[in-house]
This record gives structure tokens, sequence and C-alpha cells, in this order.
């Protein structure tokens, strides 16, 4: 099919006081080099480059440049990961001290390291003196010179990129038992190879130029400190061809190493991600899916260790938590009610709460993360890009000194309980968001957790996926010899998944129930709301409830006057009519439809009124033709008191 031709959107040309001076700043960038090409005595370049003085000095360019790399990587790499991940006192200033050299004019750098490491600096004497060291006008010294204002290139780059790595990929790589070395090894490194590769070509490039630091703290001694740009400073003053054609070979080492980077360095980020592998779709359906029954030797090594769960944290989070082994709490409530904190309290990763953990018999408070057994699975899975399905799920055991073999195969068994077995080697980019949700599920149970934790692990996923998922998910957590939380927003996924249900606000605990009991009477507006029901708090009257948001509440079971109580009303207990009804109905309120849904073979609607709380109500579509009902239909409602279930809080 023939694509339609771009068109130039309406006033999208540039305007003319702009694009003039932009064309000169690309002539005045240009011209310089053009002069190199245009004075360039191409048939002596050969010549003029392999002449005994100059290979001499691009030998020992090569060999000043490829040391200051090796002392850069050595000590930037640490550098930039510590300025990235860690916050401490005097960050701004470290990171000031980076970027010196970069802005700073290479005499000057020169004179500072003289001052320092020379003869007469602060460090030159006791050098001498005690290892017999002499950095000025020696080879160290010019590796020292050309370190000093190359490093800060990998430095910057390299932070740029820890800082666009979201941490979770190794706070997840620390609950599988990945210690923080490994973490940063296998993780963090491989990860972030894009910026370090173009940190590492930027420094390497900018050791092999660098001049004035050089002659000013190395000096200019021919096979000791002469570089290659020294040599060219030289050639100015015997052989100006000369000179030109080694400053030719330099720009065209700069373009090649600019070339190769692609943008990497001066590009937006969205010019250099790498796109993903497009995702196939899960097979979709009425049935859920039919898992392989797993074969005898995997049967065998299910989990036969027991963990109970005794938590108390403190903090923003202030709970204490019981819990047998084979326990599934779902842990459900608001944004901000800290159930993401408890989560990462009991991981150790969080300062805003603190857990006394006991797992079994064994206190793990003290302990740090990755020493735990503690078990994470954040939201959108985390797996680890640059691994395939089978190695993200070996990772856990891998972690725990497994031989590499029996790792493989254990993960393979994994993947195998959950259905994903023939995808092992499909990097995540390759999965669906219900394949990716499988593998780190079967990663996180892979790694031998005492605690298994799951962030919203079917928020992402489409209701047939996550149909499919939550029915393994089901079947699988049955076989947990330990406890499992799931933080969740879906009341499905709390009343199928769990045997309990915790509910959080502003970091108490509201209600700690099995989910009928929830459902039933439910502690929490947010939770009644959830589960679909209407939720108003006021106080118990005589005969009812004072709403908090004004207007009265009669029940058929009212509570002691003066408590504080929640009542629950179902959408489908709210009868709708466009007059005032005259039956049964204890509690009667005018009011406008302002929001019509489908829920299913229902409509929910939404009702304001000036003497009641909003007021959700389901009805069919046969009764809101005959009704009538529209956007901004005036309506009456009803409830009858027995219909109203009052909580005390």
């Amino acid at each position: 099919m023939k694509r339609p031709a771009l068109r130039r959107t309406p006033g999208a040309r540039a305007p003319l006081l702009l694009t003039v001076p932009a064309l000169l700043a690309v002539a005045f960038l240009m011209l310089p080099l053009v002069g190199i090409l245009a004075r360039t005595s191409w048939g002596e370049l050969g010549t003029h480059l392999t002449a005994e003085p100059t290979t001499q000095a691009l030998r020992l360019s090569l060999l000043v440049s490829l040391w200051a790399l090796g002392l850069s990587l050595l000590f930037g790499v640490p550098l930039a990961w510590l300025l990235a991940r860690v916050p401490f006192p005097g960050k701004a200033f470290v990171r000031s001290l980076v970027l010196l050299p970069m802005v700073l004019p290479p005499t000057v750098g020169g004179v500072a390291l003289l001052l320092a490491f020379g003869r007469r600096g602060l460090l030159g004497p006791w050098l001498e003196d005690t290892f017999g060291i002499t950095l000025p006008f020696h080879t160290s010294g010019a590796v020292l010179a050309a370190t000093f204002v190359a490093m800060p290139f990998l430095v910057i780059s390299l932070e740029g990129a820890l800082g666009g790595l979201r941490p979770r990929y190794e706070e997840t790589a620390a609950s599988l038992g990945a210690s923080p070395v490994r973490v940063f090894l296998t993780v963090t490194l491989p990860m972030v190879a894009p910026g370090l590769i173009a940190g590492a070509a930027l420094t390497w490039a900018r050791a092999l130029g660098e001049f004035g630091a050089t002659i000013t703290f190395a000096g200019n001694l021919p096979g000791t400190t002469q570089t290659l740009p020294l040599q060219v400073y030289l050639l100015l003053h015997e052989s100006p061809e000369a000179a030109t054609s080694v400053s030719l070979l330099l720009l065209a080492i700069a373009m090649i190493v600019l070339i190769a980077l692609r943008g990497r360095w001066t590009g937006t980020p969205g010019d250099h991600q790498d796109r993903p592998a497009p995702r196939p779709e899960e097979p979709t359906g009425t049935t859920p899916d039919v898992l392989p029954v797993p074969p005898a030797y995997v049967r065998e090594k299910a989990p036969q260790e027991r963990w109970p769960l005794h938590a108390d944290v403190t903090g923003f989070t202030r709970l204490a938590l019981a819990a047998d082994p084979g326990t599934t709490i779902a842990v459900v409530g608001p944004n901000g009610a800290g159930k993401t904190t408890l989560l990462r309290a009991l991981l150790g990763l969080t300062p805003r709460a603190h857990a006394r953990l006991h797992l079994g018999d064994t206190d793990v408070t003290a302990l740090p993360p990755h020493r735990r057994g503690v078990a994470w699975v954040p939201q959108d899975g985390a797996l680890f890009p640059h691994l395939s399905a089978l190695s993200n799920t070996a990772y856990g055991l891998r972690t725990h000194a497994v031989p590499r073999a029996e790792a493989r195969r254990e993960a393979q068994s994994w993947l195998d309980r959950l259905g994903v077995g023939h995808l092992a080697h499909r990097k995540p980019g390759q999965l669906s968001g219900g394949q990716a949700q499988r593998v780190a599920l079967a990663r996180a149970l892979a790694a031998r957790p005492r605690l298994l934790l799951l962030d919203e692990p079917l928020a992402a996923l489409d209701q047939t996926t996550r149909a499919h998922v939550r029915h393994t998910l089901r079947r699988h957590l049955a076989e947990f010899g330990g406890v499992c939380l799931i933080v969740t927003h879906d009341p499905v996924e709390a009343v199928s998944l769990a045997d309990r249900v915790l509910v959080l606000d502003d970091g108490r605990v509201l209600q700690d129930e099995p989910p009928a009991e929830v459902t039933r009477h439910p502690r929490s507006p947010w939770v009644a709301r959830m589960l679909g029901r209407n939720a108003w708090p006021g106080t118990a009257t005589a005969d009812g409830l004072q709403l908090a948001g004004g207007g009265r509440l009669v029940v058929a079971e009212p509570l002691a006057p003066g408590t504080e109580a929640l009542a629950v009303i179902a959408p489908e207990a709210v009868s709708v009519h466009r007059e005032k009804p005259t039956g049964s109905p204890r509690n009667i309120w005018p009011g406008t439809v302002r929001e019509i849904t489908s829920g299913g073979s229902r409509l929910r609607l939404l009702i304001t009124s000036d003497r009641a709380p909003d007021l959700v109500a389901e009805i069919t579509p046969q009764a809101a033709a005959e009704l009538r009902i529209a956007d901004g239909t005036e309506v009456w409602t009803g409830v009858k008191a027995t219909e109203v279930t009052v909580v005390p809080l």
C-alpha cells in the first residue's frame, strides 16, 4: 500500500531570524575542518604518517590513552555509581569536582597536577622518597594528565545511564539473593552497557587528543611524553604540511568515535533507545489455560520446608503481622495507604518503615535484603532484559551457588510448571505481558524464598490474560511453603487468591479478616467502593445514621448512639423512580443522574443529591429505557432500611 506523503505542518517553517545564525554556526564549525582537508598534501600523506617521529608519537599516544582509559574505568565506574545511587552529604561538591577538568583550561590542570604530584608538590616528595616514583617528565605523568582530563567524560556518561536505570531491577536481584557486588556486575553494568561504552569511547578519544595538561605536567620528551598532539605542535614549526597530515589523522579518529556512538552521547533519550521486538499475544479464549502436569522429578523437588511469618512493622506503616505457612494475604487500601511501604520494609529497602521480621525460627531483621530469603515480584515483573527467560529464572538459584547445569534444569522445570517452558530462550522483550508475569513468578519461586511478595502482579494485563494468570497463580501458591503477600486493587484477586485480606489506610490496619467477612462487613469506605458498594461514614443515632456528608439514613438494626460507623449499601438495593415513591422504602432522596456506565448486563448510574452523598445504583437496560434515563435526568432514589448494613469503625 502506498504511504501518504508527509506534509509540512502549517507554520512549521523555521523563522529566518533563527535559521541564518544557525547556518552561520554550522559554517563556523565546518570551515576549520574543511581547511584541514583543503591544505592536506594528499600525495605526501603516507610519507608524513609513516615518519619515525610520528609513528613513535602514535605508539606512545595509544599506550597513554589506553592506560588512561583503564584507570578511568577502574576509578570512574565506582564513582559514577556512587553519584547515581548513594545519597551522601557533599554530593553536589563531588559532582562539581568531576566536572571541573571539563571546564578547566588544560594548562591550568597541568599546573595543578604539578603542584600536587611534582617533586615540590604536596605528594611528589613522599612518592619519590617512599616508592621511588617520579611522575613529571615521565610516561606515567602523561598517563596521569590524560586520566585527569578524560575521566569526567566516563563518569558523566555512566552516571546519566545509571540515573535512567530504575532501581527496581537491582532491588529485585537483591531479593533473589544477589549480593550488592553481584547485582552490580550481573544486572547494573549489563543494563547500562551502552552508556558505559559511549563514555569509554569518549574518554579514550579525549585522552588520545590531550595536549595542555600533558605538556605542562609531563613535558615534551620524544619517546617518553611526546604524544601525537605534542608532535603536531612541533611539526607546525618544522613542517606545516606534515602537521596538517597528522592533524587529519587525529580528526579521522575523532570522527570515527563520534560516528560509532551514533548519537548516544548527544542525542535525545528517544533517539537511541532500543526498540523491543514485537511481543506475541497470548492465546485468548473462554477457557483457562490447561497447564502441563509437571514431571515426577519436578514434583519431588516441591518445597518441603515451612516458614511461618511474624513481623512487627514501625514507622509510616505500623502493624503486627503473623501468618502460618501456606497463607496468602491480600493487602488492599487507597493510594498512599502504606501497601508498598509494607513490602519494602519486609525487604529491608526503605527508611520509611522498619520491620522486625522472623521467618520460621530465624530472625532476619538485621540481615541485608539479599540474605533475608524474601523474594519480590514488582508490578511489571522487572525481568532482566539482557537475560533470556531461562537465565532470568535461574538467576536466584545461581546466587545461592547452585551449579549452572542444575540451576538451569530446575529453572526449566519451574517454567514448565507455569506453562511457559517453551519460551525459555526468549528475551523479555519477546514475551507478552502474561508470559512475562509467569516468568517473573517462576523466577521468584525458583529462588526458594521463605516469604513471597507480589506487588500488583496482574495489574498490567488484559481481563482474559489476567484470568489465565490468576488461575495459574492460585494453583502454585497452594504449593508454596511460606507466606505470600499480594498488593492488589482488584476485588476478584483479593477474594479468589487470598486466605486473608489486610486493609490498610494511612499506615494503619483497618481490617484483617477472611475475604468473605471483608466482603460482608467492610470497615473502610475505600474497600466498600472497591467491592462495588456505596459506603457512607457517619455517626449512629437512635434510628440510623447521621451521615458525615449531610443527611440522615434509617437502618433496621441501629448501633448505640454516638458510635462512628460505616453504612454499606449494594448498588442493586437502590431503587430508581421518576416520581417520588410511596411504597416501603424508608430512605428516599431526589437526585440527578450524572453518569451512566455499562457493567455487564446491567447499567450503573451515578446519582447526585443535595440531601445525601453521591449514590451508585444498578438497573437493567430495559428499566432504563422504560424510565427514559439519560445523563441529567431528574430521578428519585429509594433504599429500604433492611438493605443497609452498618459496620462500627
